[in-house]
């Protein structure tokens, strides 16, 4: 029942790949896997876009600061009855004709260079944000590509063990018809053989699931003809700690957030504190301003011509409202403080977590490297001993069942190390 369980699951696999058939798997880096993931992933993509939405909104900030010109063109209708004017006291003629260029700035305006700051202050949190993203998407995938690794290594070795049991099993055999062992030996042996079948099944089930589970996140649809590189020898060498603390304080994402955010929030205060202020702006038109869409006028004045005009404007009373806007402005720069003071303490139980974790792992390779050498080394000695009728069938049972978990056991310590360097690369970027 089991087999044909696992026959199934294989032939809903191939059916669900996008591989033509016969195609080989083509291999699939950490580096590719993480780009492809990128371009899927919805979270960082709103992130990206946030950010360059906020770069827009700096742009159009500074834009705000600088003279705008305008050509402006129209025709204005008023009711005539008799007058000069016509009905409405406003109008300059029954007919006016607009065409002229004209020029905007602002002489004095300090809401507009605090507003341009604190979006600027706010494009530096947007990218900061979408940097999260990508590291976390990193964490993410990193996860899901080396437990396929892993689930790889440990399916070969199922195999090998398989293949381990079944060579003790033609030993058993053989010296039962020599009149060396018992016909129980041969039980105890067939018995692992079915074990060991059962595990390698097992472990090809988890492959397939973790192929499947990386595929979701790496693929923009449902694919598995690929291979995971083991990359695992690879990985990058445990720096010291100062050294990671210091990346930790000067590229840590979440820390420049938070630090922009507080920078956004004094210069919100700025902008509200700003429109107390007056300010002082120009306007210089040049062109056509007349009731005849003509050169000269009636009297072959000319009518092309030019204006300046200079606003002051001085607020005055807003019934609170400008002064709300500023509490409300101190108030999201005291949660910014706080949320900052929260980022750096969790930076640094974060920074010490993840590095103990690394180095504990990085340690403990070369002694599950150790433990794999000898329990290969007592397997080998544990048959020689049996074949000579020193030790017990169980004893090879144990001693085989030894190594399988060292094979294992070395393959988890090496991804430990490896998510946990990767853990703490989201903290501190490369190294």
């Amino acid at each position: 029942m089991p087999i044909l369980l696992l026959s199934v699951l294989i032939i809903c696999g191939t059916a669900y790949s996008q591989a033509p058939a016969g195609a080989s798997p083509f291999p699939l880096t950490f580096a590719d896997a993480m780009e492809r993931a990128r371009g899927n992933a919805g979270t960082v993509l709103s992130a990206s876009y946030a950010a360059l939405i906020a770069r827009e909104d700096t742009v159009q900030a500074k834009a705000a600061l600088l003279p705008s010109a305008n050509w402006n063109n129209g025709f204005i209708y008023s009711q005539p009855n008799g007058t000069d004017t016509g009905v409405f006291i406003a109008a300059n003629a029954p007919r006016e004709y607009l065409n002229h260029a004209s020029v905007h700035g602002d002489i004095y305006a300090p809401g507009k260079m605090a507003d341009y700051r604190r979006a600027s202050a706010a494009e530096v949190v947007a990218r900061a944000k979408a940097d999260i993203a990508v590291r976390g998407l990193f964490a993410t995938v990193m996860q899901g590509f080396y437990g396929l690794v892993a689930a790889s290594r440990k399916y070969t070795n199922a195999q090998q063990s398989q293949r381990e049991a079944e060579q003790f099993l033609d030993i058993t055999q053989k010296l039962e018809q020599g009149g060396e062992v018992a016909h129980s030996d041969v039980v105890t042996a067939q018995i692992l053989v079915e074990q060991r079948r059962r595990d390698t099944e097992d472990a090809l089930v988890a492959e397939q699931k973790a192929r499947y589970g990386l595929s979701v996140l790496v693929f923009p649809d449902f694919r598995q003809d690929y291979t995971a590189v083991d990359d695992l020898a690879m990985a990058p060498v445990l720096p010291d700690f100062q050294r990671v603390q210091s990346l930790s304080t000067t590229n840590n994402p979440d820390l420049r957030a938070a630090q922009a955010s507080v920078r956004e929030q004094a210069f919100e205060i700025d902008v509200n504190r700003r429109a107390f202020y007056p300010t002082l702006s120009f306007d210089y038109s040049f062109g056509l301003d007349s009731d005849r869409y003509a050169i000269h006028n009636r009297d072959g004045k000319n009518n092309i011509g030019s204006l300046a005009q200079a606003t002051l404007n001085i607020p005055l009373w807003t019934w609170g409202a400008t002064r709300s806007k500023v509490r409300q402005a101190e108030l999201k720069l005291e949660q910014a403080r706080a949320e900052l003071t929260l980022a750096q303490r969790q930076l640094v139980a974060n920074l010490n977590s993840y590095y103990v974790e690394a180095d504990v792992a990085s340690m403990q390779i070369a002694s599950l490297r150790r433990s794999l050498d000898l329990s290969q080394e007592s397997l080998r000695l544990t048959l020689l001993r049996y074949q000579a009728g020193e030790v017990t069938v169980l004893e090879v049972k144990d001693a085989q069942t030894t190594l399988t978990q060292s094979r294992n056991a070395l393959d988890d310590g090496l991804v430990r190390y490896r998510v946990a360097v990767g853990n703490l690369q989201t903290l501190t970027g490369a190294f």
